[in-house]
Order: C-alpha cells, then structure tokens, then sequence
C-alpha cells in the first residue's frame, strides 16, 4: 500500500473543472475535510500553512492510533487530539496506539514523542501550532535518537 498526501492546490484545480473562480476566498471555495480541516477554516478563515500543519497532525494521530478523526467514539466533546493528550498527561499512550505498529522494533520512546508532534501541530489555535520547520527538526532528531 502507498499512501499519498495532497493539498488544496488539488481542490483548486477540481474547482476549476466545476466551474468556481480560481481567484474567488479560498476559504469560500474550500471548507476542507470533517475532522482533517482546522477550526478557523469554519470561522471562514483563509487556507493557510498554519491550517496544514494542523492536517498533519491530525493525519499523523490517525496514522499513530488507526482512529480516525471522525469516529464515533469523538462525540461529546472528546476528538482526537484531546484523546492523545490525555494519553501523553497520564502516561497510557501505548494503550491508544495501534498495536500494528507495537514490536520490537519501535520503542515507547519514540511513539511518545510522536504522539507529542501529533499534539502539538493539531492544537485548536493556529498560533500554538509549530512551525513545520520545529516540525521536520522534531521528525528527524526522533529519527536520529531512536534508530
């Protein structure tokens, strides 16, 4: 299997092809994925780096658990991101990740700090989300320590 991640040039470039004006709000034209789309994009916000930082995370949480953002166990208040942080807070993240990814080879080390990257970049406010330059380093020391 290979996965393949896109970005809203895509959902441009389909919009064409419908009819919409290219140079028309984005944030208009492209409302995003339930659960994918951060919340300032409801707000009518417009398509930012920041917004696709919080994609990643989300995508990167579903990845790490098997859970997707939409399942019906987040209703009521709870989502994805608050419960991988309540996992980080109580010290049960290898209860939420998905045992697919649990042998020998992966340490708890390393799927802790990248629950944490996951966290981080989906938080609900663009401006506590990381850079993805904090991102890619974060990425890449986890790949440094615990290979």
């Amino acid at each position: 299997m290979i996965a393949h991640v896109g970005d809203f040039g895509l959902a441009k470039i389909l919009s064409l092809e419908k009819g919409f004006n290219a140079n028309e709000s984005s944030s208009i034209i492209i409302r995003g994925t339930i659960g994918y789309a951060p919340p300032e994009y409801g707000l009518g916000n417009e398509v930012s780096t920041s917004g696709d930082i919080y994609s990643y995370g989300i995508i990167l949480l579903e990845m790490l658990t098997g859970k997707k953002p939409v399942d019906s166990m987040f209703e009521e208040g709870l989502s994805l991101h608050s419960y991988a942080r309540s996992a980080l807070v109580d010290g049960s993240v290898l209860q939420i990740v998905d045992p697919m990814l649990l042998n020998k080879d992966v340490t708890e080390k390393s799927l802790i700090s990248l629950v944490k990257i996951g966290v981080q970049c989906s938080y609900e406010s663009p401006e506590d989300r990381p850079d993805i330059g904090t991102v890619v380093r974060e990425l890449f020391s986890i790949t440094i320590a615990y290979n």
